[in-house]
């Protein structure tokens, strides 16, 4: 009998575990990289980072009040998870490369790649930069 073929996306368990925080299988790396680094990444982790805050808060929303004191009563709890899931987006997604081994630089790939031409024009006008990296050229 042959061996069934690895997974290279995650069913519902092991994608609800990865969202926060779980390491997948090395089967499903490029998937992983995919999701970390790819288009609309930013947008996803801030969504899986606000959905605990929206089910932990949906409750009030039962309580019969009015819509200013729904507003009042969540909206406070609300935004602080929305302006810290886009605060920590980076610093999260090159947590969860390094955790599955693959290389925290792709979370700026997409960024590199538009603005390539941006520093060929800077070194072709000034010569290469010399020095010690910087942070913003990880």
């Amino acid at each position: 009998m042959s061996e069934p073929a690895a997974r290279t996306k995650p069913n519902l368990l092991q994608y609800i575990g990865y969202c926060y925080g779980r390491r997948l299988p090395s089967s499903m790396l490029q998937w992983v990289a995919d999701d970390l680094a790819g288009p609309g990444a930013t947008v996803r982790m801030m969504i899986r980072m606000c959905v605990p805050a929206v089910l932990i808060l949906t409750p009030f929303w039962i309580i019969p009040m009015s819509l200013y004191l729904h507003m009042s009563t969540t909206l406070p709890i609300l935004i602080p998870f929305v302006f810290f899931s886009h605060a920590l987006n980076k610093v999260w997604r090159r947590h969860m490369l390094r955790k599955h081994g693959l290389d925290p630089g792709l979370v700026d790939y997409r960024n590199r790649q538009r603005d390539a031409h941006i520093h060929d024009a800077y070194i072709e006008k000034y010569g290469p930069r010399s020095g010690p990296p910087s942070s913003s050229a990880v």
